[in-house]
């Protein structure tokens, strides 16, 4: 039995996506509200998934949270291929976390004494998952490689398109009954200090729970919720080139400078990311961007100057203000859930992020320790 019966999920990116697939499955009477915002982090992330290595932080709720979002991707992408949702743009990948030069020696030792403890008290990475290789071997693996000093190969990463991913969670779950709505919730209706509906292009429906997962977005209902959400957006600025090369089995390549290159099994790797504050809601390219992503393009792999660019894509990450996603209750307001603020990592947590949601709009208990993510914390 489940606490709510009928539930408004405000966002359609990964995690709203995730929330609203883990509540149709559950039989939960889900509506899915999407503005399709142009800038939205989901379509634009490069799609990294590791626990090890996407976030630089030492934050251990934030690492034991990754570890679980990681091994729950292969459980999830059965679920969908089980569903018929077959196009997720999922598949593992190695990883090679890489040193370029003595800036980048001290963060390199930083990094592997972290997964070597986290090996031995987590058993993840998992001990024997990675291991340091020579710079000659780590450009057998990816031939662009540029002149690196000290790499350590994870083997059994994850790569992920988000717009695949989001978009085959949406498909499994209107199998399973979700509704999904293109338009635009204008506001929450709170009685009594509980939800009771959502206005949506004008006219108000009946729900009994709203999660509000709109990414950067996700402070649009402060005043109704008397709640400051502490999320603001970072832009982010990627760029995909085309290379005259097989480049489905190239690992991800993670330097030490926020930049890192991620390959595609059509000849095409992106290059990312600018990490910008204050930007506000500005999802453009610019120039001062873009330079400073073919830069370091051509600092960690000079083998691919000759490559074509074909895109540029730009999305806004929610920035939370201690680094750490929302999830949870709005304090004070009975059946309003917050699931956002996954920052630079939400690829990584978000599918796994909005079944943790899900459970806790379902009511039942979750399989995480959640609390250092709790919406509380800044009330």
């Amino acid at each position: 039995m489940s606490e709510h019966e009928r539930v408004a999920v405000v966002g359609g990116g990964i995690v709203g996506s995730s929330v609203a697939y883990h509540l149709a499955r559950a039989g939960v009477e889900t509506t899915l509200f999407d503005r399709e915002d142009d800038g939205r982090a989901t379509d634009a992330g490069a799609g990294i998934v590791s626990a090890a290595t996407s976030s630089k932080t030492d934050s251990e709720a934030w690492f034991e949270l990754g570890v679980r979002a990681a091994d729950y991707y292969p459980e999830l992408v059965d679920a969908l291929e089980a569903a018929g949702a077959t196009d997720h743009g999922y598949a593992e990948a190695d990883l090679l976390s890489v040193a370029f030069d003595d800036d980048e020696l001290d963060p390199f030792e930083r990094a592997k004494a972290r997964s070597e403890r986290r090996a031995d008290e987590y058993g993840a990475p998992e001990p024997g998952s990675f291991a340091e290789i020579s710079p000659e071997r780590a450009r057998e693996l990816f031939p662009p490689l540029g002149d690196a000093e000290r790499v350590v190969r994870y083997r059994d990463r994850g790569r992920v398109d988000g717009r695949r991913f989001a978009a085959a969670l949406r498909e499994a779950g209107e199998r399973e009954g979700l509704t999904v709505e293109r338009a635009d919730v204008a506001d929450l209706r709170i009685e009594e200090s509980a939800v009771t509906g959502v206005a949506v292009d004008g006219d108000w429906r009946g729900f009994d729970a709203a999660v509000l997962a709109g990414g950067a977005w996700s402070g649009s209902f402060e005043a109704t919720l008397d709640f400051a959400v502490p999320v603001e957006p970072q832009r982010g600025q990627i760029v995909h080139i085309d290379v005259d090369a097989d480049t489905a089995d190239w690992p991800i390549v993670s330097p030490f400078r926020h930049k890192y290159l991620v390959s595609w099994p059509d000849g095409r790797v992106a290059v990312g990311a600018t990490r910008e504050d204050g930007t506000g809601f500005a999802p453009h390219a610019t120039v001062e961007g873009l330079h400073d992503v073919y830069g370091e393009t051509l600092r960690i792999a000079p083998g691919v100057a000759d490559g074509t660019p074909r895109e540029v894509r730009v999305g806004l990450r929610p920035l939370s203000r201690d680094g750490l996603p929302l999830l949870g209750e709005v304090p004070g307001v009975e059946g309003a859930y917050l699931a956002t603020g996954h920052g630079p990592t939400g690829l990584t947590l978000g599918p796994y992020s909005g079944r943790l949601v899900a459970e806790r709009v379902r009511g039942v208990e979750t399989d995480a320790d959640t609390s250092a993510f709790d919406p509380a914390r800044f009330d």
